[in-house]
């Protein structure tokens, strides 16, 4: 049972390592009896994130969430040795007493991804981001150090908003392309743009406003995260939103060229932040 574990362990890095660096190196950052639960996490995270990218119509991505549902609510169907990363999940699960319920959550948020629907409200947004990458960090925590995590959640959904935005504004030329939206309707209607003329992309001055003040919401939630004190034990879950001030730097400056620019650093530069980050313990 041990090798079987240590394999699917491997086999979560491994995932990490080709869809999630950033949170392949938080993995290695943290302590080495802590990183292959913490790999589970992130890996599960890394599946869900991926299937919009994987299915070319809503059905077979909602059918692939529903396998992880089903999963977390005990109706697994088969045998779970067959997915290394649901195996190794569920072994997360029971060895720290992670809440099912919000792993659940978790695969409901990223329903929304499946479709283009687009966000309405600011607390919209701030729901799916608490949903998806704040409770990402306070599970993590959770595995790190239980006793201390209650004490971080409230930076800890903070910071995922901040991340979350961040991630977003990578993404944007792509969800562009695909006809999503992300910036709240509210945010656009504030510039006097609605979905169709910010994705028609013309009206480039309103649409830098709007970007702005998204990325704006961004640094918000980042300087409430920094406000509040995280108790060094929970930092490694916090790594990777030590990334997401530079984007959202970026981000504010280059307005609507981000459609046309780069705004993810070099691994190396994000690796260097992370690893000065874990030094200061401050993201």
């Amino acid at each position: 049972m041990a090798d079987q574990s240590l394999t699917n362990q491997d086999i979560c890095l491994a995932t990490l390592r080709d869809n999630d660096r950033d949170r392949y190196l938080a993995c290695l950052l943290s302590p080495q009896e802590k990183r292959g639960d913490l790999a589970a996490l992130y890996a599960f995270n890394a599946e869900l994130a991926r299937i919009r990218d994987l299915v070319h119509e809503p059905l077979p991505g909602e059918v692939r969430m529903q396998y992880w549902r089903d999963l977390l609510e005990g109706n697994a169907h088969g045998s779970t040795q067959a997915n290394p990363i649901a195996s190794a999940l569920l072994t997360a699960v029971d060895a720290h007493r992670l809440p099912k319920q919000t792993l659940v959550n978790m695969v409901d948020a990223r329903v929304f991804d499946l479709y283009d629907d687009p966000m309405e409200t600011r607390v919209s947004l701030e729901g799916y981001a608490g949903e998806t990458a704040s409770a990402l960090v306070q599970l993590a925590s959770l595995v790190l150090a239980p006793t201390e995590a209650a004490a971080s959640a409230e930076a800890a959904g903070h910071a995922g908003v901040a991340q979350a935005i961040a991630g977003l504004l990578l993404l944007m030329p792509l969800h562009r392309h695909r006809g999503q939206l992300y910036i709240p309707l509210e945010i656009l209607s504030a510039t006097g743009l609605d979905r169709e003329t910010f994705l028609a992309g013309e009206d480039r001055a309103r649409i830098s406003a709007a970007i702005e003040a998204f990325a704006g919401l961004g640094r918000d939630h980042l300087a409430k995260a920094r406000s509040v004190a995280i108790a060094p034990n929970v930092f490694p879950a916090f790594l990777p939103a030590a990334l997401a001030e530079p984007v959202l730097v970026s981000a504010q400056k280059a307005g609507a060229g981000l459609f046309e620019s780069q705004l993810q650093r070099s691994q190396l530069r994000r690796q260097t932040r992370m690893l000065l980050a874990m030094m200061r313990k401050k993201i």
